[in-house]
């Protein structure tokens, strides 16, 4: 069972996960191709920001970015390492997910790389209803980058 919080990215554990997502990011991505949001990114109004935590040790990092009143975007997915395969990044998403109905928002969307550091994220989004889609908000469709969209019903 993991704890699911708000969080403001003060802290050292959530800093440092967000720091290991931006590394990993460019570690396996081509150049220009990482649209992966840093701290002061993920600060931006319109986002939040959350932490799945479990005996005080952050397991996992997710965000929801408004896009406009009835669509958002899944951003910042990260399970830390050492929780990798138990149920944290399930557990984020549902959270993503259940905000985004709360919010009135009709439709979720992200965009994530291709690639073995990949597919396991991929495979959570396309088990959770996620389906391949069109390039969304300004992002720009290449080779190496592949969209997913998700309608959701508003309210729980």
């Amino acid at each position: 069972m993991f704890e699911i919080r708000e969080d403001d990215m003060t802290g050292e554990a959530t800093r440092a996960l967000l720091a290991l997502h931006l590394a990993g990011m460019h570690a396996s991505s081509p150049p220009g191709s990482v649209f992966a949001l840093d701290l002061s990114g993920l600060q931006l109004p319109g986002i939040t920001v959350w932490t799945a935590w479990r005996d005080e040790r952050v397991a996992c990092v997710g965000a929801l970015k408004t896009l406009s009143a009835t669509h958002g975007e899944v951003k910042s997915m990260r399970v830390h390492p050492d929780f990798a395969g138990q149920g944290a990044g399930a557990a984020m998403l549902d959270h993503i997910i259940g905000s985004a109905c709360d919010r009135g928002l009709t439709r979720l969307s992200l965009e994530t790389g291709r690639g073995p550091a990949f597919e396991a994220a991929v495979r959570l989004y396309a088990r959770r209803g996620f389906l391949p889609g069109d390039a969304f908000a300004d992002y720009p469709q290449t080779a190496f980058n592949q969209f997913f969209h998700l309608d959701v019903g508003t309210g729980r």
